[in-house]
């Protein structure tokens, strides 16, 4: 998801985005201890994931635009 798409999201949609995000990232990082995940890859993608929605909720926050 590309930060333009990110933006024009609502607020309600992007806690809910956060929260699947952080699902993913554990579910993820449980594979990864069990040796069940292929592409390690994913793990350092879904961190940028967070790091990208929770960056637009500060930013609303803040009424930074």
């Amino acid at each position: 998801m590309k930060v333009k798409e990110v933006r024009e999201l609502g607020d309600d949609e992007l806690k809910k985005q956060l929260e699947a995000a952080y699902k993913e990232y554990f579910d993820l990082r449980i594979n990864a201890a069990t040796k069940q995940l292929k592409n390690h890859r994913e793990l350092p993608a879904a961190k940028k994931k967070i790091a990208l929605l929770k960056t637009i909720i500060r930013e609303r926050q803040l009424e930074i635009r």
